[in-house]
């Protein structure tokens, strides 16, 4: 096992690895730009060193500054949690050229599954479902014309290079596609430095399942059932649940399969997560693949009782899975509350500030992620997750009466939260009957 590990990330990930990491006897670096001297990550770490000012791009973006933290503190390996360089192929590799354990899957993995085309490619050889669309990236619109004329309108353009809902068009009608890849490439090449896209059929009104994997070197790869992440704002996940409510098991064992599947298609080891989308006839396609650890990853936890985390880091030190297929159980029901620095009432703009007070709820089946506190300063260059609210139940109503307790109990003053939007999301008749669809926000909750 590792003795001393660094966390590259910073917030509630880099707490939550801290504290695995503690429990599994490593010792721990944090590293922190300026504008986050005094965060929860860096005074719970063993060591922390501060790798350049406020701006990513000059801290938790920068390689070098990194690398460098991790070999004079002598660390074995590097949790990059989620984000920043979490999916970085180039980080993987450079992790490896300097003989420290990158926590996650191999470079060329990364890689593979990053360019959204590559991986649907790699999904129809591996023969799982994939939604009909173009197999790589689009170089004009005779392509998709075609897509058309076999499945119909409307599609969606997507980056090939993408995610969070960044260089997505939907095109309603021909009129609209050149427009729509003009719109979507320039997005991409802005966000991801990379303008190619591809189109796929669009599926309306569908559920986003996604399926928790966890893989070992030794050609072990287990499925530890599904998350509902289906309550989406601009294609980001803001409420999950496990397991799905909709879910029968007979399709779960058939998604778990389908995750295992693929994984072992493309030689996957670590954590990783396989996202599908659910039609109304209960077909379900593949969507993409995330080679990392999740945010909703412990609505996973309190259904399976297995620590992620901490097996992402025991596979990653050469350790054998310590359990099989078999060994799996569903205990329960789980939902999670993302709880954002922004404004629900007003777009879910961001919000920046100091937190003037800050109560977090306790009791039966609550567990909180979190990263702030009473005086904490929401800085304006990062994301604006600042924790997570996971309640469990025997089942799925009593995991919503805790939730809904929890949420009361929550409460944060001097900056705009989530928390209003999540409490109105627990009250409504169309979530609470789990008869909902990624539109929810904008069909239910603007009603």
């Amino acid at each position: 096992m590792f003795k001393k590990v660094l966390i590259a990330n910073r917030g509630e990930i880099a707490v939550r690895i801290i504290r695995a990491c503690r429990e599994m006897g490593i010792r721990t670096v944090a590293v922190y730009s300026e504008a986050d001297i005094d965060a929860l990550h860096v005074r719970v770490a063993d060591e922390a060193i501060c790798i350049g000012s406020a701006s990513s791009r000059d801290s938790y973006l920068h390689l070098s500054n990194i690398i460098s933290s991790a070999v004079i503190t002598g660390c074995e390996a590097i949790h990059p949690g989620y984000g920043f360089l979490a999916e970085n192929k180039g980080f993987a590799e450079l992790c490896e050229s300097c003989q420290i354990k990158f926590i996650g899957p191999p470079p060329e993995v990364i890689e593979r599954m990053g360019d959204k085309a590559a991986a649907r490619a790699a999904m129809i050889s591996a023969g799982v479902p994939v939604v009909p669309g173009t197999i790589s990236g689009i170089n004009g619109q005779r392509e998709i014309k075609e897509l058309i004329k076999k499945c119909g309108l409307p599609l969606i353009v997507k980056a090939s290079a993408g995610g969070g809902g960044r260089g997505m068009r939907i095109v309603r009608s021909e009129a609209e596609l050149e427009n729509a890849l003009r719109m979507a490439g320039n997005e991409a090449e802005a966000a991801f430095g990379n303008g190619e896209v591809y189109a796929e059929h669009y599926i309306e009104e569908p559920r986003h399942i996604e399926i928790q994997i966890i893989a070992d070197q030794y050609g072990r790869i287990v499925h530890l059932g599904e998350r509902d992440c289906s309550i989406q704002r601009r294609y980001q996940k803001i409420v999950e649940e496990a397991p799905s409510p909709v879910l029968k098991q007979s399709k779960r064992i058939a998604m778990g399969k389908a995750a295992v599947k693929a994984a072992r298609a493309i030689g996957y080891i670590s954590a990783g997560t396989i996202e599908f989308l659910l039609d109304k006839d209960g077909k379900f396609y593949f969507m993409e693949m995330n080679t990392r650890i999740q945010v909703e990853h412990p609505v996973t936890e309190q259904i399976t009782g297995i620590d992620l985390v901490k097996a992402q880091i025991a596979v990653a030190a050469g350790e054998k899975l310590p359990f099989s297929q078999d060994d799996i159980g569903i205990y329960g029901h789980a939902i999670e509350c993302r709880i954002n620095a922004e404004d629900p009432d007003n777009g879910f703009a961001p919000s920046t500030g100091v937190i003037e007070s800050y109560h977090q709820p306790g009791g039966p089946g609550i567990r909180v992620d979190t990263c702030v506190s009473q005086g904490t300063e929401i800085p304006p260059y990062y994301d604006s997750l600042i924790g997570k609210l996971i309640a469990w139940g025997r089942d799925r109503n009593e995991a919503l009466a805790r939730m809904e307790r929890a949420l009361a109990e929550y409460d944060i003053q001097g900056i705009k939260t989530t928390l209003p939007f999540h409490r109105r999301v627990m009250r409504s008749e169309a979530f609470r009957s789990g008869n909902y669809h990624t539109g929810f926000i904008e069909k239910q909750m603007n009603e």
